[in-house]
Parts: structure tokens; sequence; C-alpha cells
């Protein structure tokens, strides 16, 4: 973004700022000044007026005019530009003065004396604005013969280019720039006149078009019909031309890009004799699109998307003679929705504009492009059709908070007119002096939340104005409940790998026929791009890629093989949640001079008793629920009474590459209980153990034993299981069960009587409860 010194002194007063201030001021507020180069017109160079201009004798472009430089004194000078007329004011080179890298001095040409040069833009370092010798007019000011010419603001000023940010779209404009240094220095904008409602003094609008709108009340839109004239450009505006990268050569379109960089407001131009077949009256409508942007029909021909892209058809060029001009503002949100779903949508030059955001006040564009820019007796009616019927919302600002991001002690006052001076509005919060709402302008559409604010008051007050502080190194504390769920799972990893276990890490998905097969629902959230299609679907347990990883290592000679996982798994409804798996597969020990030959074999006691090694104590319940565990070896497993998971033999039918003995099993990670260790006082005195051969009905589980047991809350009772069971056909519906009881107290030592007196009581509660009697 380019601007100069002189033009920003159209929206505001900078007359007593000097250049370096400016780019400082720039610096400060957040607009990234990349360069700034002076442009002066050299000394000697004057404001003239041409008396005469007549045909060299000698050449056939050559002409020899006389040229009034001030003071009463009349210079002739020898000029080769065909543009050069009678009574123009032009620029003149005076002898001494150097124009590049030529120094002017009489010479002879072609014969007859030349004592100066008339120059045109380009020899003056001003660029091409025009073809021949630059011809001065009173846009750069009141034009005196003999004045200087750097005496002039426009042609000696400084060219400022700034780096600007994707979320600065606000200041892609002379104007925005110059709002935020106004608030830096604390200044005010320059007032421009807004245009008159009551124009229609030659021809009604009315008579010529006729705009409705049905979209959304958060664009806004103008009108207004011109006839051209043989419009031209003033130097002024050609010289600021030069700023904009690609300029138009089209002097209404060059006008319209002037416009919009200086203001920020959108302007565009349709041929109205292209879109008003045989003089017909013109009907515009405005529609809401699919994605809420706005779109324009001619006579129910699609004109224009708002700030995307017009169509051709109506395009201006050089043989338009009456056109429609339209300055439109719509919300970057639109802007960017429309695009980013429709990639083939048709774009233009503008769109870098509203995508970023342009200028909602419409006055102020359409009062600068037809008050001073344009002639007012070329206009034919206007029509403003609505207002941006939008708000930013409300954010609440609590200077306490404001001062602690900051680093800075700000009092809320301070605050508030900083934001005043950026144009938001400001309201006062209830029952708190701390407190107030600010709402963003709406050209600020980058400003969310009280960092946003906070940014802002930093770039008025100045980041060299804060004070540096000690960084300090105090840790505080970041425990929350990702934490702790993340030192659970590598206790628990750390647990499995002692058990002798090796962790595995696979993929998020998993093959839908395999998951199937085993008897789960594949998560119905499906996956656009699998990466193959054995990884098609998001995986609803971690068992299925264990047990294939079992079947390699067992493939690769592997005897014993003990494998685990911590992941994420999605139920059929796409819910994620936390898993641990395990498998244990082969032999429980691995061949050696101390085992034997074969090994020891693995069965689920081992399985089970690994597990504990890793979650602490846990029970098993019976289940036959899990199709592909065998229904003589699978169990719910249970923690503090609550179901945590499940574990069984695995079905050979399903995996035949599996070995023989293979166990799983399949945790829910956050039903884990994770308590503290309590450490109890451990008894100095001797346990006594007792059996006892109880004849059991079959019909009778150990879990109701165990319940029975239990109940009597007898203290010195330290564990009891069961250690033999026998059943033959002389005990009919009942068999031999033989339970192993360990007794130890804390303060003696028992005696015989005593636990005597307990298995007795541990009998009788049998007896009266489950009809359980001694065999």
């Amino acid at each position: 973004m380019k601007i100069s010194t002189e033009w920003l002194n159209e929206w505001i007063d900078l007359k007593d700022k000097s250049t370096q201030e400016i780019t400082q001021a720039l610096n400060q507020i957040g607009l990234e000044v990349d360069s700034c180069q002076a442009l002066k017109v050299a000394d000697n160079v004057v404001v003239a007026k041409v008396l005469e201009c007549q045909m060299h004798e000698n050449s056939d472009h050559l002409h020899v005019c006389k040229v009034d430089v001030g003071n009463d004194e009349i210079l002739q000078i020898v000029c080769g530009a065909p543009n050069v007329k009678v009574n123009q004011m032009v620029a003149c080179a005076r002898e001494g003065a150097k124009i590049g890298d030529i120094t002017i001095k009489k010479a002879k040409l072609r014969g007859v004396e030349s004592c100066g040069m008339l120059c045109s833009a380009r020899e003056l370092g001003l660029g091409d604005i025009n073809e021949g010798i630059m011809v001065l007019d009173d846009s750069i000011g009141e034009l005196i013969i003999g004045k200087p010419l750097n005496e002039y603001s426009a042609f000696n000023t400084d060219i400022i280019e700034i780096e600007l940010t994707p979320n600065r779209g606000d200041c892609l404009s002379v104007r925005g720039i110059s709002r935020d240094l106004a608030a830096k220095f604390d200044l005010s904008l320059k007032k421009i006149n807004f245009i008159k409602k009551d124009d229609d003094e030659k021809i009604g609008i009315g008579r010529l078009l006729s705009v409705s709108n049905t979209a959304n009340n958060q664009s806004a839109f103008f009108y207004k019909i011109m006839r051209l004239n043989d419009f031209s450009l003033n130097l002024l505006t050609l010289l600021r031309l030069n700023l904009l990268e690609n300029a138009n050569k089209l002097p209404i379109k060059a006008i319209l890009q002037y416009a919009t960089y200086s203001s920020g407001v959108i302007f565009r131009a349709y041929d109205y004799e292209k879109i008003a077949k045989n003089n017909e009256k013109i009907s515009l409508k405005i529609q809401a699109g699919k994605y809420n942007e706005s779109l324009i029909y001619a006579n129910d021909e699609l004109l224009a998307v708002a700030g995307i892209h017009q169509n051709d058809f109506a395009s201006v060029d050089k043989n338009s003679q009456t056109i429609i001009i339209e300055a439109s503002y719509t919300p970057p949100q639109i802007i960017a929705t429309s695009l980013g779903n429709d990639k083939n949508q048709a774009k233009d030059e503008i769109t870098y504009r509203t995508l970023r955001g342009s200028e909602p006040e419409l006055e102020v564009g359409t009062s600068l492009l037809f008050e001073r820019l344009i002639a007012s007796s070329s206009l034919y009616g206007g029509a403003q059709i609505i207002k941006p019927n939008t708000k930013q919302e409300n954010i609440l600002i609590n200077a306490n908070t404001i001062s602690q991001i900051i680093g800075l002690e700000i009092n809320k006052n301070t605050i508030i007119k900083i934001l005043k001076k950026l144009n938001f509005e400001i309201n006062t919060a209830e029952n708190d002096a701390l407190q107030f709402y600010a709402k963003a302008p709406l050209y600020r559409h980058d400003i969310q939340n009280a960092q946003d604010i906070c940014e802002e008051v930093v770039r008025i007050i100045g980041i060299d104005n804060i004070s540096p502080r000690p960084l300090e190194f105090a840790q505080k504390s970041y425990t929350n409940q990702a934490l702790i769920q993340y030192k659970q799972a590598k206790i628990l990893r750390q647990k499995a790998t002692m058990a002798g276990f090796f962790e595995c890490v696979h993929y998020v998905f998993d093959d839908e026929s395999e998951l199937r097969e085993l008897g789960f629902a594949p998560c119905s959230l499906k996956i656009a791009n699998p990466i193959t299609n054995e990884l098609s679907a998001l995986k609803p347990t971690l068992l299925n890629a264990l047990l294939n990883s079992a079947i390699r290592n067992a493939k690769n000679g592997k005897k014993v093989i003990k494998l685990f996982e911590y992941g994420e798994v999605f139920s059929a409804h796409g819910i994620q949640s936390s898993k641990l798996a395990f498998i244990s597969s082969g032999l429980n020990h691995a061949p050696s001079l101390l085992n034997g030959q074969k090994g020891a074999g693995l069965n689920l006691f081992n399985f089970v008793n690994d597990l504990q090694k890793i979650f602490g104590k846990i029970e098993l319940k019976k289940s036959t629920q899990y199709s592909f565990l065998s229904q003589y070896e699978s169990a719910d497993i249970y923690q503090n009474g609550v179901k945590i998971g499940f574990c069984g033999r695995f079905s050979l039918e399903l995996k035949k590459d599996l070995p023989t003995y293979t166990y799983v099993c399949e945790i829910d990670f956050d039903k884990i209980t994770q308590t503290n260790t309590i450490i109890k006082e451990y008894s100095r005195y001797p346990a006594i153990n007792r059996d006892l051969s109880l004849l059991v009905s079959n019909q009778i589980s150990y879990d109701q034993i165990k319940e029975c047991i239990n109940s009597l809350n007898i203290s010195s009772l330290r564990e009891f299981s069961p250690v033999d069971k026998y059943k033959d056909e002389s005990l009919g519906s009942n068999a031999s069960l033989s339970i192993s009881f360990s007794f130890q107290d804390n303060n003696k030592t028992l005696v015989d009587d005593e636990i005597n007196a307990l298995m007795e009581q541990i009998l009788n509660a049998l007896k009266q409860n489950l009809g359980i009697d001694l065999r």
C-alpha cells in the first residue's frame, strides 16, 4: 500500500508533522513502513505560460515557443512535444536546472536558440501520466507564473510504502490510514460534504432506473447515472494514480479506482446503453444468493455478484456515453463464505479489497467522487438503497484485565478515550466501576474479543512506552483433567511394560469387513478419502489391530506374544473414547533349560494375573455376550463394583492363524479407578490358615458364598479363596468345594479356640443362608 504525505493531508492535517514522525507513528500503530522515498521536482523548474507557439521552419515536429517564466522574463524555447499549445500552463526548466543527468543550458536546435526546456512528467521523475509535456492546472493549487514547482505539495512530497497484514483491510485506503493516524496524533479527519439527495436535476432517476432489494440487510448500495461528456482527469489525480498499481487507462475506470484507493469505498461502473436495450428503463433487483451474497440482476439478467465480480456484457469501454456508477459494501465474511464454497466462481481485482473488508460508509466515497472528482453537470439522479443494518457484538472489558495483559497500569478513562478515538462505541456496565462494553466499528471486523481490544490500546499508547519487566520464572499449576489423564495413562503403560507386554501403536483406522466379522459396528462417520481399503473405517475397538499384529509375530516365529495398546476408539454414533487393550498369545513362558523344551502353556489365570499387576485388584463375572470369545472362558471385568471391560479366550474360528491359546482384554480407560495407595499397618503376629470342605448345590454360585462370608464383617479374616472343586455321580446335584481361610490379628496371636469359633460362625451363616453344610 503506497501513500504520499501530500495525499494524507487531503484527509488529515499533518502539515506540522515531519515524515519521520509520520513513519514512526505508522510503525507504532502496527502499519509497518516498508520504505520511504522523497519525491521532489528539481530546483529551477517553474510554472510558466506558453504565449506563442509556431512550427520550426526546419522541422516538421519541433515548435518554437515564447514562454513567460515570471518577473517579466520571456524565454524562447524549442519544444518537440506534440501537445504544446498557446495559453497552456506548463513546467519550464530554466537554465541551470538539472533534469535527470542533464543540466539545462542554452543551445541551438536546428539553428534556433532554445533557452530552457518544457518538461514532461517522466522527465521530472513523476511517471508516465500523459503523452508530451505536462500541462498544469489548478488542481495542484493556485498557478502563479514563475513560482518554483517544488513549492507545490504535489511536487514535493514523500512516498511511503506500508506492509499491511490481511486483517487490516480497513487500511487499504488513504482515508483508512489517516483514520488510524488521527487516533495516534489525537486529530480529527477532515469532513467531506455529503452529496445532495435532491439532485435529480436533468433527468429524474425514476425514468431511467428502478432499484429493489430483497437481499440481506448487512450490505449497502448506492447508484447514480452519469453522462461522460468528454470526461477527463485533472493533473493532481493523474499524479496520484501513479501510486496505484495497474491503474486503468480508461479515464472513468481510473477515477473509480482512485476514489476506492482514497476512500476505501468499492465502486463499479456499468454501461447504461448495453443494459437498457432500445432505451428502455432499467430495473435493478438485488437478491440473496446461496451463501447470502448479493446477486444484482438488470432486467432479470445477472449483472454482478456484489464485491466479487461483474459480467462482461455491461462493462464500460471507450465508446460508453452513459454509465451507472455503483457504490457497495458487503461484509467480508459473506465474500469469504461464497468464495470458499464455490471455488470456481469468477472474481476480479475488487475481490482483494472486499475479502479483507471495504469501507461501509458509502457517503464518504460518493461525496469524494461526485463533489471533488466529477463535474456535477454530468450527473443524473441518485439512489441510496440501504445502509448496512448490522453491528459488531458488545465485548465486555475490564480495565484491570487490560492492564494485566498489557503489563502497564492504564486507568479505565484512558482506555475509553483511546477506543473512542478509534470509533468504538462505548456503553457502561452496571454495578462495576472497572467494566464497560466496547463495540468495534463495522470496518474493524477483525475485533472479536478483549485480547483484540488490548492490541488496539497498545497500538495507540506505543509499545515503546511500556516499561520492561523481568520475566517471572515461577511455575504455575497446570493441573487439569487432560494432564491427569495423560499421567494416569503413562503409569498404566509403564506397568504393562513391567508385566512383560510390548506397546503397539496402530492407525485410528481399521478394516470395516474384519470389524464386522468380529461383531463390531463400524463408526457411522465415513472417511471421505481412506488411505487404503484395509483402513477405511474409524475403529470401534483396539483388538482387531492387536490380533493382526499377534498373527504377524507368530508367523515370524515368536512363541510368547504379549502386546498392548492405548488409543482412541469411536462408537457407532461417532462418540470418541479412550481404551486399553491387551493380548497374550502362544506360551506363557518361552522354552528354556529351566522351563523345559516345550515351555509353559498359557491359560486364563496367567492372563488375569498379569492384568492385576497393571490394574490392581479386579473381579471377573461370567459373560456370554462377546461372540468372538469362547463361551467357556469369557468374562466381564469389574473394579470396585463398576464394569470396566472384558477379557477371555479368543475364538480361533475368526483368526485361524493365531496360536492355539490366545487371550484378549479391552478396558474402558475412563472407568478405571485410580486411587492413592493407603498403607496399612502390617501385623507382627502370625497368620493361621484353616480349610473347609463344603457340599454345595450346583445351583449356588461362588459369588453367593463370597457375599455371605463378607457380610459377617470378621475383622481378623484377611482373605479366603477356593482351592479345590470335586464332583462325581455319588454327589448327585451337588459338588465338593474346598475353601481356604487366612486369619490374622493386629494386636495378638490368635489361639485355636478363637479360630474354631470364627470357623463355626462362618459355617452356621452358610447353613442358614444357602443351605451349605460340611462334606
